[in-house]
């Protein structure tokens, strides 16, 4: 006998990753969406309710991704109620064969529908997916508090808060070697951001929205969540050193060099200046 999805390590991960997001204080009210691509095999062992799928047609098609299962947090969803109530706030999609809609087949009852950033999010798993030969599955997306705020006073070039962001910690460089992406400011939700920031995930692991959020990938929910983490750790150390007065020291290109070579890493050149 099949049981219940909400059981399965993807609906259990899901669950434990919204819920440190929303402990952390990146994902207040409703914000952030988390959306995870599943093989067949994943949804095929699981019981889910016998209930009829509801199709919704993509304003833009994802052909790409066409047959593709995911597990997507929902439109107006808080993550404080995901732990409390996963199938009230998580849904299973599976996309149409023409990759032109898809199909709910579980969760997310009552007409409740997928994160708004479903297009952004499915353009950037199509991405991903290529440039990193089927290893990124994740596309994770909140609000860090620290990361935001630096976009109010730093320039904006990916270059220079690469930089900022590698000096705050030896790990930054290592964990984020090709540096972050970085967008001008875009109106949420429409096909132009999903497009600008699927074009910075061909490059990046991470593409920040200024005044917004920061969209993070990877292999699994706690290696996106991970990425995320490292480099809002690393902005809250830059806000307190700018709050200090400013930095009395720091790392040399010589010395960040010394890291890849170390780590077998190769850093953004951009941000080697």
């Amino acid at each position: 006998m099949k049981r219940d999805i909400v059981e399965s390590w993807f609906v259990q991960r899901m669950v434990a990753a919204t819920t440190d997001m929303w402990i952390k204080g990146w994902d207040e009210r409703n914000g952030g969406n988390v959306t995870l691509m599943l093989d067949a095999s994943d949804v095929a062992e699981w019981h889910m309710d016998e209930v009829a799928p509801r199709a919704i047609a993509l304003q833009q098609p994802a052909p790409e991704l066409a047959g593709r299962h995911f597990l997507v947090t929902g439109s107006g969803k808080y993550f404080r109620d995901v732990e409390r109530a996963p199938a009230e706030n998580l849904g299973i999609i599976q996309l149409h064969a023409d990759g032109a809609g898809y199909d709910i087949l579980w969760g997310l009852p009552n007409s409740a529908v997928p994160t708004s950033e479903l297009p952004a999010h499915l353009l950037s798993h199509a991405t991903r997916f290529v440039a990193t030969n089927g290893r990124n599955r994740v596309v994770m997306h909140c609000h860090a508090t620290n990361l935001i705020s630096l976009t109010y006073v730093l320039p904006h070039r990916a270059e220079v808060f690469t930089r900022e962001l590698w000096e705050m910690s030896t790990e930054c460089l290592v964990v984020f070697p090709e540096g972050l992406g970085l967008l001008p400011w875009m109106v949420p939700g429409t096909q132009e951001i999903g497009e600008a920031t699927a074009e910075q995930m061909r490059r990046h692991a991470l593409v920040l929205w200024p005044f917004h959020g920061i969209f993070g990938t990877g292999a699994t929910l706690d290696e996106a969540f991970g990425l995320i983490e490292t480099a809002e750790k690393a902005a809250e150390i830059l806000v307190k050193v700018i709050s200090m007065g400013g930095r009395k020291h720091q790392f040399t290109r010589d010395q960040l060099l010394a890291l890849a070579e170390r780590f077998k890493v190769k850093p953004m050149p951009e941000a080697l200046y």
